[in-house]
């Protein structure tokens, strides 16, 4: 049963997290034109639901062409890297305390891990595509997430004290009594912006500046192959608000709702938290991104690591 139970869990998620995008394409939409005060999509069905139905066909009916100049098979498989790597760790993230492929008891190692590898999904789309724009794109992003990935992992360093462990489920038992927003929330903010860098969204989407860069790294691509950026984004986006709700929000914990409920109201207010950030801020210019990493967020987040530290001695 334990095993059929599994693959009904494999299946669900998979089916869930393959329409998700959809989903967050239309309210991210809805809610940018509200916070814009502008229409948002309202013409292609009820509430313009089916607006992003019609992008994908869109998308799938497009010529799926490859530049003769570019590397082909490299070319193929970099937008596909990105996709697999996020979906790798929604496999080991605890929804609740029963729906779960697996706990790793390493599970944010391997989440950070993950996040590294995701990189060379765009470094390669630049290389491959033997585009200028492009490759600048590339390097930028290379540049921007491996600068982003060491305030983002050294912010969770503090919650790892706090709980005693790296495994994601035990992470969330430790917040029974208290959540970690409130006793970390200067590694919740470091986590937020970090992530925001890692997922390329405004005000980081500096590697697909269309002002500088045409479209950055994906300029040459079409079809499905450009749409698997934007699914791996938005992925993204879903990931970075599941992973704050675990490390920070308590995970499925609270009274009277269902957990799965709660995880889901937790994981959508991060979400639509990054919506609002995209609503309201300008893009930063390259060297304000990567001053703000470098010169911020490092160093703020090791001295909450210090300070984490300190407290947790006198403590016991």
């Amino acid at each position: 049963m334990n095993a059929v139970w599994e693959i009904v869990q494999v299946l669900l998620i998979l089916v869930v997290l393959l329409n998700l995008p959809i989903g967050l394409i239309w309210l991210e939409r809805r809610l940018l034109g509200r916070l814009q005060d502008r229409y948002g999509p309202n013409r292609v069905g009820p509430f313009g639901l089916l607006q992003p139905v019609a992008d994908a066909i869109k998308l799938m009916t497009k010529e799926d062409w490859v530049p003769p100049f570019a590397d082909r098979y490299v070319f193929i498989v970099a937008p596909a890297i990105v996709v697999v790597t996020v979906l790798l760790v929604f496999g080991m993230i605890p929804f609740t305390s029963r729906i779960h492929i697996s706990d790793l008891n390493i599970g944010v190692l391997f989440f950070l891990a993950m996040a590294s590898l995701g990189v060379y999904s765009i470094v390669l789309a630049g290389w491959a595509s033997n585009s200028k724009y492009s490759l600048v794109g590339g390097l930028r992003a290379t540049a921007q997430m491996i600068s982003y990935e060491l305030p983002m992992g050294i912010s969770v360093i503090g919650v790892v004290m706090l709980s005693g462990s790296f495994r994601l489920g035990e992470i969330v038992e430790a917040q029974r009594s208290l959540w970690f927003c409130v006793t970390q929330p200067v590694a919740l903010v470091i986590f937020l912006a970090a992530t925001l860098a890692e997922a390329r969204r405004i005000p980081f989407d500096l590697p697909e500046a269309e002002s500088e860069l045409v479209n950055g790294y994906h300029t040459e691509y079409s079809s499905m192959k450009f749409g698997l950026f934007f699914v791996g984004e938005y992925l993204d986006v879903a990931l970075v608000a599941c992973m704050a709700t675990v490390l920070f929000l308590g995970g499925w914990k609270g009274p009277w709702l269902p957990p799965l409920l709660w995880f889901a109201l937790k994981a959508g207010a991060v979400i639509i938290l990054f919506i609002w950030v995209r609503s309201v801020l300008p893009r930063f210019r390259f060297d304000q991104l990567m001053d703000w990493g470098w010169k911020v967020l490092l160093p703020v987040s090791l001295l909450n690591v210090l300070v984490t530290g300190f407290v947790a001695l006198l403590a016991r």
